[in-house]
């Protein structure tokens, strides 16, 4: 079947332009024969579609007024048709009902919550971000105040349980106190397992830690973020509004920028809801906050790890240092958002600042001196025991050296570095005769041996020409009155 422009194309082109048949089907891609039979018609004529009919056609009605009365099921629905008489089957019933079935739409109850009583948390994750020579996923925690609608930010690029309560204590921080309740979702670093009729199972370190600072969890149900909408909008709102569109080169002007947002847009902006700023809700609701508790908490997460080889532990694909003895030894890690801090046997043995990039290798300089000067003493007692054997007069030379010389160790490694040029034999002989003369030095040393080196040349034999003008030399006799007139005077 062809629509009403192809029609059209095929009268132009075989009345107009004067086409033949195949011709015109060729133009327009089309088969002969379906040319053909449309060239024969005057005008456009569309197929009509002949509804077909089935067994259920009489018993429509029927399903309708059941689905109204209650939510039956298509069996259910089957079962009574086949007590009126139906004889089709249950699938054209269970398309039917499909089709007609009145939609569900879910009723919420709207959550009212009174100043200070309660908080809403939760996670957003946006694109990543240049760390170093990788990149990292940009995540924001996102803290609401329920009753004022205060919001508060921050931006990281781990999700990971330090962070998570580094992100509260920041965010009480910032509205200068705690809430009664705090509704979180079912994420790991709060919630450890959710089963439907039964209570939920909370991260111990996540329970801690609001015994510390005072507030109650609530733990959202499954598939429930409604019960958290606040939040949830919130999360949208940093999107949109904040995100959307920005451009920062690094990752640390990204916390900076969202607390002028914050100022600025965020908590003085007219809310949706409430018709008012946020800002002046929370003047109302800060009073009925609960107070800070002056004592800090342990944020830090505890892993354990081994010192390889190199004295370095692993945490998130970097490296890090402890001091050289404790090679092989098993070690405490703690993790925090700053910094990481190596511990045995409850001794710090170090800390390091925390590095989001990966596959550095972090060394504290203090940390492979004991290492290099282990080896170092290693390597003075091989040039010790190797002046040692050169001579047995050694010992006695290198007296001396100590007794005249500042820096008799670097003379010793000199003398030593002779017997490899010279030979074991001539720097013994060299000491021994340096020592008679009590010449401590590795020169005089380097001296002697430098001289009985040299090659004695031997007087070459006297070769005569076969020139006679040069054979037949003459040599005046020698003048000897200087002598003569020396003896009269005497």
């Amino acid at each position: 079947m062809i629509d009403y422009e192809t029609f059209c194309k095929i009268r132009d082109h075989h009345d107009r332009q004067g086409l033949t048949v195949a011709q015109t089907a060729r133009a327009l891609g089309l088969h002969p024969e379906t040319v053909a039979k449309w060239v024969k018609l005057t005008r456009y004529e569309a197929r009509v579609s002949v509804p077909r009919t089935s067994r259920l056609d009489a018993f429509k009605d029927q399903v309708v007024r059941l689905l109204e009365s209650h939510p039956y099921s298509a069996q259910q629905i089957f079962q009574r048709l086949q007590e009126a008489g139906y004889g089709g089957g249950l699938t054209i019933v269970k398309d039917y009902v499909a089709k007609v079935r009145p939609a569900r739409r879910e009723a919420f109850l709207k959550l009212a919550f009174a100043p200070g009583e309660c908080a809403q948390v939760d996670w957003g994750e946006y694109g990543s971000v240049n760390i170093g020579s990788t990149r990292r996923r940009l995540s924001f925690f996102v803290l609401v105040l329920a009753h004022s609608r205060r919001l508060y930010v921050q931006f990281t690029v781990s999700q990971t349980l330090e962070h998570f309560l580094a992100c509260h204590e920041q965010a009480f921080a910032a509205i200068q106190g705690v809430p009664s309740r705090l509704m979180v979702d079912n994420l790991k670093s709060a919630v450890l397992q959710r089963l439907a009729g039964c209570a939920p199972v909370f991260n111990a370190r996540y329970l801690d830690f609001s015994r510390h600072w005072g507030f109650d969890i609530s733990a959202c149900a499954p598939g429930r973020g409604n019960e958290k909408g606040r939040v949830e909008n919130a999360v949208g709102y940093v999107k949109k509004n904040f995100l959307a569109g920005l451009q920062l080169s690094e990752f640390s002007a990204i916390n900076p920028a969202a607390q002028i947002w914050l100022d600025t847009v965020a908590n003085v902006r007219i809310h949706g809801e409430t018709r008012r700023r946020p800002i002046d809700l929370f003047q109302e609701e800060q009073p009925r906050l609960r107070p800070l508790n002056p004592m800090p908490y342990d944020i830090g997460r505890i892993e354990t790890a081994r010192a390889g080889k190199q004295f370095r532990v692993t945490l998130d694909t970097n490296h890090y240092s402890v001091p050289a003895r404790y090679v092989g030894v098993r070690v405490t890690l703690k993790a925090y958002p700053d910094r990481i801090c190596i511990y045995h046997q409850d001794q710090l043995i170090a800390r390091h600042t925390r590095c989001y990039d990966r596959h550095q290798d972090i060394e504290d300089p203090d940390h492979p001196k004991a290492l290099i000067a282990q080896r170092a003493n290693a390597r003075e007692q091989r040039l010790w025991l190797r002046f040692l054997s050169l001579s047995p007069k050694a010992q006695a030379y290198y007296d001396g050296l100590e007794q005249r010389r500042a820096n008799a160790r670097h003379h010793l490694r000199k003398i030593v570095a002779l017997a490899d040029i010279y030979g074991t034999e001539a720097v013994a002989r060299a000491i021994e005769d340096a020592l008679v003369f009590h010449a401590f030095s590795c020169e005089y040393i380097a001296n002697l041996l430098e001289m009985r080196s040299r090659e004695r040349h031997t007087a070459s034999p006297l070769h005569l020409t076969r020139r006679q003008d040069l054979l037949e030399i003459e040599i005046e006799p020698p003048d000897l009155s200087p002598y003569e007139r020396d003896d009269h005077e005497s």
